[in-house]
């Protein structure tokens, strides 16, 4: 059985100070729109996703410029048809850290979501969603300057 965390990682032709810009205050420029900022460890957002029903809450615990974001999820509600209820709260507790590093004329940046394994009823579904708001909205927006970010249009 596969009890690993999701994990990725992106090159980008940014800066590290571009990245954290985006892991931070920049988040709905690719992912969805938090009612606040996570400027400053303590600092806790909702990520709300359409229909405005799901939603995770955040707080930011370790926020290093240029070089670390790390948050931990203090409250969820994940509503996904078909899936068993158990999926509303999977992401309770779980940390997602993202790694920045300069590499020459470029960044790399890892994510690992610590708790979101194999195992979970909404791995699935996770792992989609990481993959493209991740792998191709983030790193679309450090490249291009234009995300994919959850729209509630």
């Amino acid at each position: 059985m596969n009890t690993r965390n999701y994990t990725r990682t992106i090159v980008i032709d940014n800066t590290p100070q571009a990245a954290y810009a985006a892991l931070t205050s920049g988040i709905e420029q690719w992912w969805t729109k938090p009612d606040a900022p996570l400027l400053n460890e303590g600092d806790v957002a909702k990520f709300t996703f359409p229909p405005g029903k799901s939603y995770w809450t955040f707080k930011a615990l370790h926020l290093v410029p240029d070089e670390r974001v790390e948050m931990v999820c203090v409250d969820a509600l994940h509503l996904h048809e078909g899936q068993p209820r158990e999926i509303e709260k999977e992401w309770l507790g779980t940390r997602v850290t993202w790694d920045i590093r300069s590499e020459g004329s470029s960044t790399t940046i890892t994510i690992e979501h610590h708790g979101l394994v194999p195992t979970l009823h909404c791995y699935d579904v996770c792992e989609a969603g990481w993959d493209f708001f991740f792998t191709e909205s983030l790193s679309q927006y450090l490249n291009t300057g234009k995300g994919k970010p959850h729209s509630y249009s």
